[in-house]
């Protein structure tokens, strides 16, 4: 192993998988003495559980995209292989016009690759399915829109009733600012190409998966089992786990790094800074002033989650399938449901007798979801419940979890603004960034972060010998 010395700033999954990765707690060789600094008492970030109503849950993201490998092979490198659980259910609605419709199949993110199985589904009125059956043609260059992109060549009715709830459940965004090459990057080429819209998606859509392959997965506990799983395995691996303790300072010195945090100065060889932008950017602001310029334009979203235990025998009826989405342009105070005890076997199994679900509250520039007190917003959930699914039933326990800065945004032009920051950062030195700020908001994104933030670093961390070994004494 190296003798290099690394602090990683951030505890949430970014923080600790290059923590992992650095220790060989991740399975790999260890390339650094690691010393992992968080500001809040809990590692984790936005996945954490907890108990509501005596049934453990989780109590922020619940689910990772499996067919990106990083977030499994994560958890079966921390021991969790046998835990991995994908949904019971993937059957979802839209409540759209004052009615469930199915989410219909063949769509990527929103947009349609089957006409017959979008007129099925019954979202879209007559009108806006006729649009929809004329694409207009439209001239795409390095990045555009995806909402603006999907209405010039669709019509708004798409983006509105499909596209705006689907890309609300990851990013919380609006999607027309929403980059089209971030955010969903496998559509660009299709855009760019030119020819029907609903054609590439469908190519896209029926590509074979790998058989066995589930679309996401969950672990049995709730997927906040993992941040405790991969702390655990860090901490013994020798990795120097510190909570409670926020960087107050850091600053470049010939040797390395000056980190100043809970009243001690530590010194590195290297940083990896997993916070998000705005907190990357205070600490970034005196050695990498156009990196921290450019972090200080990143906007977020801040959402809620309000999770609901019922007792089954209080339910005239259980909902069925996974939960529904919400368009905005309905003006509903939610913006999506999930029926938790559909969804998850494992949580069926642990609490025969309950029921839960939950709901998000909350999008880009609407901080009201953040304002209002936890009664409120569990009131607002359960009107439109009512009004939803007919669930008259009160939950007997109730819990919200707040996420004031919680997704960041990435509009046109985010990738761009990424580069530029890395390169600003890469001209300081022994330094790397990660998390959902850069690469990608979901679980398997942030962990591919932090591999590619320990590969930046992996010159410097690989045992010098002869002149390299000379230099890095001489503080070259």
């Amino acid at each position: 192993m190296s003798d290099a010395r690394v602090v990683v700033v951030g505890g949430g999954i970014a923080g600790l998988a290059a923590a992992a990765f650095l220790s060989g707690a991740a399975g790999g060789p260890a390339r650094a003495r690691v010393t992992l600094l968080e500001a809040s008492g809990r590692v984790g970030g936005k996945l954490w559980g907890g108990e509501v109503g005596g049934v453990r849950v989780d109590l922020g993201a619940e689910s990772v995209l499996a067919r990106r490998p990083e977030a499994v092979e994560l958890a079966r490198a921390v021991g969790l292989g046998e835990e991995l659980e994908p949904p019971t259910t993937a059957k979802a609605a839209i409540w759209t016009r004052g009615a469930l419709q199915p989410l219909p199949g063949g769509q990527v993110m929103g947009v349609p690759g089957d006409l017959a199985a979008l007129a099925a589904s019954g979202v879209l009125t007559v009108e806006g399915l006729e649009r929809a059956r004329h694409e207009r043609p439209t001239q795409v260059g390095a990045d555009v829109a995806i909402g603006r992109y999907v209405a010039d060549r669709l019509g708004q009715e798409v983006v509105d009733r499909l596209v705006e709830p689907l890309l609300g459940g990851v990013y919380a965004g609006r999607s027309d600012e929403i980059s089209l090459r971030a955010a969903v990057p496998q559509l660009l080429p299709i855009a760019q190409g030119g020819g029907s819209l609903v054609a590439g998606v469908h190519e896209l859509a029926s590509r074979p998966q790998v058989v066995g392959t589930p679309v996401f997965q969950g672990l049995r506990g709730g997927l906040g089992t993992l941040p405790t799983a991969v702390a655990t395995a860090c901490a013994e691996a020798g990795v120097d786990l510190r909570t409670g303790t926020p960087v107050d300072e850091l600053r470049r010195t010939p040797e390395g790094w000056r980190v100043v945090a809970g009243g001690e100065v530590l010194h590195a060889d290297a940083v990896v800074l997993a916070v998000p932008a705005p907190a990357a950017a205070r600490l970034l602001r005196a050695d990498a002033p156009a990196a921290a310029a450019e972090l200080d334009t990143v906007e977020y979203a801040g959402m809620a989650l309000v999770t609901l235990a019922f007792r089954r025998a209080d339910l005239a009826e259980l909902p069925g399938g996974s939960g529904f989405l919400v368009p905005p342009v309905d003006g509903r105070r939610i913006k999506a449901s999930t029926f938790s005890s559909n969804k998850w076997g494992w949580l069926d199994r642990s609490a025969p007798d309950a029921f839960l679900l939950r709901t998000s509250l909350g999008r880009h520039r609407e901080a009201e979801a953040l304002e209002l007190p936890d009664e409120e917003l569990v009131a607002r959930s359960l009107a439109d419940l009512e009004e939803a699914i007919g669930l008259t039933a009160r939950p007997y326990d109730t819990f919200v979890s707040r996420f004031p800065a919680g997704l960041p945004q990435y509009p046109v032009g985010h990738l761009d603004k990424v580069a530029r920051v890395r390169g600003a950062v890469a001209a300081v030195g022994a330094l790397a960034l990660c998390g959902a700020a850069y690469d990608g908001v979901g679980i398997p994104a942030c962990i591919a972060s932090a591999a590619a933030a320990v590969a930046a670093l992996d010159e410097l961390l690989t045992p010098a010998t002869g002149e390299r070994a000379t230099e890095r004494t001489m503080g070259a």
